[in-house]
């Protein structure tokens, strides 16, 4: 076995709402039940088991970001070459197998076939983690390496997940027996299938095949980058969202509650980062991840500029309008530059951003499953969701909530 390994699994159990992270590949295909974020989640009681307490909805940020310590905004000194932003993700992860605290690392590497699609590996040496840096879209069975870790007598393992994934993670952590258990969360609020995403890059560059890189950054824009040095550019408004089906991003990711990856050890994003990574660590083991980059990483406290109430209530109210799928877009062609030239400068920004893209997937989340699957809504939706919904509206009718 050398430093990255990806060992076979089993094939997916058909399923309703599922994002394939893995637990339907296992050899007990019927964890599902009590491990999916889709079909029955507790976040309070699973809050308090992996931080000692659930979120303080009186305390800034906890109500929308979910519990944590302390939150910064940091970038690795000498970024990583290959890293999507500076390599913080990745460089934990090597640390943790350079101490010996972990002997494996459970994440993501590139398809050989397809360098978009995510194929899920155990890392065994810090050689191996250069191998897994960048971002993937599509569906990835990751917790299906938990059975294999096991296998190769792994007792000490990290994860390096997105929500879904995380949660799962964490409803079989005390069944799976792993001695120490090491959580990297990464933000998440929408994903696609690799085939999707391959015909999204192909509105975006006349040569789609030469796009080594994509990111939406926290200034309005997606940033492209080529094979050939190029890079490109394109605020949101003008990305090309009307030309992409209506099932382009699925109904489980329209109706994710968790961006923030409340459940991690420590998450790692770049939302409200302002152009640096974001990170929120959340317990004990997240501190004692940090801890690991010593000197390599340079550290600020997070900003935040802008008013979120106007961009929210806009979206809910697109939303409202659309008959499924994603938002409509009715503003006029020569308004766009207008307005993606003023986003960037007036609209919210740093910690306002991230804030407005919580409340945003919120609003998804309750009026999609109202037009789609209203019985699901009392188990699926949370109470902290409708408090942050209240300002612009959105109670809960009969049926939809546990407290209503």
């Amino acid at each position: 076995m050398g430093p990255v390994w990806a060992p076979p699994i089993g094939p997916a159990a058909p399923r309703g709402l599922c994002t394939d992270c893995g637990v339907s590949r296992m050899d007990d295909p019927k964890a599902c039940g009590r491990a999916c974020q889709f079909i029955k989640p507790d976040y309070i009681s699973m809050e308090i088991a992996v931080h000692g307490r659930a979120r303080d909805i009186r305390r800034v940020d906890e109500l929308h970001f979910g519990p944590f310590r302390r939150m910064l905004r940091a970038t690795m000194k000498t970024p990583l070459p290959g890293a999507q932003w500076s390599g913080i993700t990745t460089r934990i992860a090597a640390r943790l197998l350079e101490t010996g605290a972990v002997q494996a690392v459970l994440t993501m590497a590139p398809d050989p076939a397809d360098s978009w699609r995510p194929m899920p590996v155990l890392v065994t040496e810090v050689a191996g983690m250069a191998e897994v840096r960048g971002m993937r879209m599509g569906y990835a069975p990751l917790l299906a390496l938990l059975e294999p870790a096991r296998a190769r007598g792994f007792t000490r393992v990290a994860v390096i997940g997105i929500p879904c994934q995380v949660h799962a993670l964490r409803a079989l952590e005390k069944e799976l027996g792993f001695d120490r258990l090491y959580v990297i969360g990464t933000p998440c609020s929408d994903n696609t299938t690799t085939e999707n995403f391959h015909q999204f890059l192909s509105l975006l560059a006349e040569d789609p095949t030469t796009i080594t890189y994509l990111e939406f950054r926290a200034d309005y824009h997606v940033e492209l980058r080529f094979k050939d040095g190029r890079i490109k550019e394109i605020p949101f408004l003008k990305l090309p969202i009307s030309k992409l089906p209506a099932d382009f991003f699925p109904l489980t990711c329209r109706t994710c509650v968790d961006y923030t990856n409340v459940l991690a050890d420590i998450t790692v994003g770049y939302m409200g980062g302002e152009g640096q990574q974001w990170l929120l660590i959340r317990n004990d083991r997240g501190e004692e991840m940090m801890s690991l980059l010593g000197d390599e990483v340079a550290v600020s406290e997070p900003g935040s500029k802008g008013q979120r109430h106007g961009a929210v209530a806009g979206f809910i109210k697109n939303v409202a309008r659309a008959a499924g799928g994603l938002p409509l877009r009715g503003m006029p062609n020569w308004v766009r530059p207008i307005v993606g030239w003023l986003m960037p400068r007036i609209g919210p920004r740093g910690l306002e951003f991230a804030r407005t893209r919580v409340e945003m997937k919120a609003a998804e989340t309750v009026l999609h499953l109202r037009r789609q699957h209203p019985a699901r809504m009392r188990n699926m939706i949370p109470a902290h969701i409708w408090t942050l919904l209240k300002p612009y509206g959105i109670l809960p009718g009969d049926g939809e909530s546990k407290q209503a």
